[in-house]
Parts: structure tokens; sequence; C-alpha cells
């Protein structure tokens, strides 16, 4: 039973010290993608940069101390990708993709935008761009017999159910209509052609959140969101058994102000 992980680490020099090491060697994932790894590999402590059983592939962004993905994986990958081909995002440390038998697995990190500002353009080209990549990597992946899973942090809530407070965020980055209606695409069999395993487990419920602001009690009162998403082509999706947002169990046990999502999957 194949498990994948996705967490956004939040600086990974800064979750090392703070328990992302001890979870690492606790977690019986197979797949760990991370998103806003922010450093450089060789800024990495040994076993950080090259934990023991591990696999890196690392994708650092050109501007140093931002974004950057990373998929570690318990299997050497056949084949190792960094960027989806958009020249603007090429070295912006936000996609990386790795091939491991039957399966393409990615690590994103979407641009999260503000509203009225150069990085709310940004993040709109950036989704221009990738739903085109989406679509013909499943097209590729389907001609080779292959699966295709994109995990990490999307930056869009999807549904009202996926926030606490989504009447206050209407007009905020992350919530507009325009960003929700991106993902739908995403997500309809006849665009993107991709599937929200986690929702698909858990369809009646508020949540589950995997992201909460350090400001005020947001974690205390589960006032969160869920923006970090495990997608799936159809064939994969429908072999997913269980998916679990690994909630930190009070506030100052967290070593991120994400917490780790993962799904099982039978194959």
């Amino acid at each position: 039973m194949p498990k994948v992980t996705t967490i956004n680490v939040n600086g990974l020099r800064a979750a090392a010290g703070k328990g992302y090491r001890e979870w690492l060697a606790a977690t019986d994932a197979d797949v760990v993608c991370l998103q806003e790894v922010r450093a450089e590999p060789h800024q990495l402590p040994d076993d950080v940069r090259a934990p023991e059983g591990w696999h890196t592939v690392f994708a650092p962004s050109a501007v140093k101390g931002r974004a950057g993905v990373a998929v570690l994986t318990r299997r050497e990958p056949d084949r190792v990708q960094v960027g989806f081909g958009a020249e603007e995002f090429e070295d912006s440390g936000r996609y990386a993709e790795v091939d491991l038998p039957g399966m393409t697995v990615a690590s994103l990190y979407l641009p999260s935008g503000d509203v009225g500002t150069e990085r709310q353009a940004q993040k709109e080209r950036f989704m221009a761009a990738f739903l085109p990549y989406l679509r013909e990597l499943r097209e590729r992946a389907a001609a080779e017999g292959r699966e295709v899973l994109v995990c990490g942090d999307w930056n869009i809530a999807h549904q009202e159910a996926d926030l606490k407070n989504w009447r206050a965020n209407r007009r905020n980055a992350g919530f507009l209509p325009e960003e929700r209606e991106w993902l739908s695409r995403v997500f309809d069999p006849a665009d993107g052609g991709y599937r929200d395993v986690v929702r698909e487990l858990h369809p009646d419920v508020a949540g589950p959140y995997s992201w909460w602001s350090y400001r005020g009690r947001a974690f205390d009162n589960d006032s969160g969101w869920r923006i970090d998403y495990v997608v799936a082509t159809h064939g994969l999706a429908e072999r997913a058994v269980k998916a679990e947002v690994e909630r930190a169990l009070s506030h100052d046990a967290r070593w991120s102000d994400h917490a780790p999502v993962s799904v099982d999957f039978v194959l």
C-alpha cells in the first residue's frame, strides 16, 4: 500500500530544528513532496539534504530564500524534471517531477498571490501556463501507461468547505472566484482531467484543513484553509483508500504552519 505525503515546510532549515527530522524518520511514506524549502541543497545539513534511506531531488529558486520544492523517494527515480517548460518559472523553485514505476509524481508550489499587486498577476500567469502542461502531462503519461500525481501547496481553497472563514475571504487571494474556477477546470474530466483525492475521500466535512496562520489563535480554533492537495489522474484516484492530515497535537508542537497531508493507495 504505497503512501504519498505532501508538506509545505515553511523553510526547511527552520523546520529541521523544530521536528521535521523526527517526523521524516518516523514516517512510513514512500514518497514525500516538500514545498517552500527556501534553501539551496548546499545550505542544508547533510542529514537533511540526503537523509538516510531516501533519494532526493531539490529544485531551488533563483531568488535566494524563496520558494523551492523537493521530492524524496524511497526508490531511485527513473527520470527527473525541474520546471514545466514555462520560461518565466523555469528557475522559480515551484515545480519538480520524478518518474517511478507506473507513476509520475510532482511537487508543486503555486504562487500565493496578493490582490491588486504584481504577485497576483504572476499567480495568474503561472496558472495560465500550468493548466496546459497538466493536460499534456496526463496525455503523455496515459500514452506510456502511467498515472500522474501532483502534490503540493496549490494556494487555492476550492470550495467553501475548504476554509473556515470563507465569507470574509471572498475578495482575497486564495479564494477568488477566478482562482476557484481555474481549479474547477483542473478537476473537470473534460478539461484538466484530474481528481482531488482528499476531498473525494472526505466528501462531507469542513476541511480537513492543512494550513493555519501563525497569527492569533487560528490553530487552536481550527480556523484553517485546505490548500495542500494530492491531485491524481483517474486511474490512480480510483485506488486511493485513505487520506489524512497529520495535524499537530498542539500549537507549540508544530514545525510548520502547514501540516503533512498523506494518501494511501492500493496498487
